[in-house]
């Protein structure tokens, strides 16, 4: 008799903010006075701790008031005087990146945690904050990398078994392979070309190095920018795309001469440079792009980069070059 098969393993559950708070906050009514609340907090054995809730009698945050403010505070003072009110707070379902994104966008060291009728449930203190930063980045670089993780172990990534390294790793650079594939039909395309001017095959790798490098910067800015940013897509590639060009511009007035100078043909330095200025702004925005389209179809926008995205950019890259010297040289 067979045996049935057992069941599929349930999907990762988000990290979410509600992995992350402390519930057990010292929690003040805005009319208890500094010294009351003090005394309360000896009397039951209390820490003070980092930070002090300030909620209604409900339990509706109210606000925080940092621990140090408390201390030298007034003790006759009103606890609901010190508190911060203007904080932004976030629900237990909140990702925990979102909950760190908007942490240092207001300069704060606590973040509260509520439920839906806005009662206080715990706060995510700095250290917590910290750790969920270091995490986020061990992942983005193993994502940046190629290498994909199943879970949150990745800082342990080293220590695994040879095949699971691999198992990881190979899945990206199998993409990449394909794509080399590509890549060598299109440089196989202009065989005749090359043959009657090998200078043409000169600039190939110093072009897919530098678009490859540009690319790799507007990736790194737009993996977290994408998380951390509130401007809007049109802004952001608007940005990039003239960054890019910028860019390219550069180093096209840079190569012209230069190859015109060691090579004494006018028509190539001009296909290089063109090639430059083009394969330059392309990366940028496919740069921004391709993390952005990932992460609108609900993928880490760092799986964007990478393998994935070096090939798409050396592909292309090709594509611009012999095009330019099809156009001005040949």
């Amino acid at each position: 008799m067979a045996l049935a098969d057992p069941d599929p393993p349930a999907p990762p559950r988000p990290d979410i903010a509600a992995d992350h708070i402390e519930p057990a906050v010292l929690q003040a009514r805005p009319d208890d006075t500094v010294a009351a609340l003090l005394e309360r907090a000896r009397a039951a054995g209390v820490p003070v701790g980092d930070t002090i809730g300030v909620v209604d009698e409900r339990g509706t945050l109210v606000g925080l008031v940092a621990a140090g403010d408390l201390l030298a505070a007034d003790p006759a003072r009103a606890v609901g005087s010190l508190a911060r009110r203007d904080l932004p707070r976030v629900l237990p379902d909140t990702d925990r990146e979102q909950m760190v994104s908007l942490a240092l966008e207001h300069g704060l060291t606590t973040v509260p945690v509520v439920n839906d009728d806005g009662r206080l449930l715990g706060v995510a203190n700095a250290a917590t904050l910290m750790q969920i930063l270091r995490r986020e980045h061990v992942e983005d670089l193993h994502r940046l990398a190629g290498i994909a993780r199943e879970d949150s172990r990745a800082v342990r990534a080293l220590e695994d078994p040879p095949l699971r390294r691999a198992r990881h790793r190979l899945p990206w650079l199998l993409v990449g392979f394909g794509g080399s594939v590509v890549a060598t039909f299109i440089v196989a395309r202009f065989e005749t070309a090359l043959a009657a001017m090998p200078a043409i095959a000169f600039f190939v790798p110093g072009l897919v190095y530098l678009a490859d490098a540009i690319g790799t910067q507007s990736e790194a800015v737009a993996v977290r920018g994408l998380s951390l940013s509130r401007v809007g897509l049109a802004r952001l590639l608007g940005g990039e795309l003239r960054t890019g060009l910028l860019i390219g511009l550069v180093l096209a007035l840079t190569a012209w001469p230069l190859v015109w100078l060691a090579f004494g043909d006018a028509a190539l330095a001009a296909a290089v440079g063109l090639a430059l200025a083009g394969a330059s702004a392309l990366a940028t925005v496919l740069g921004l792009m391709l993390p952005w389209t990932l992460a609108r179809l609900g993928t880490d926008p760092a799986y964007g980069s990478g393998p994935l995205a070096t090939i798409l950019q050396d592909v292309l890259t090709l594509l611009i070059y012999f095009g330019c010297v099809s156009m001005v040289v040949l």
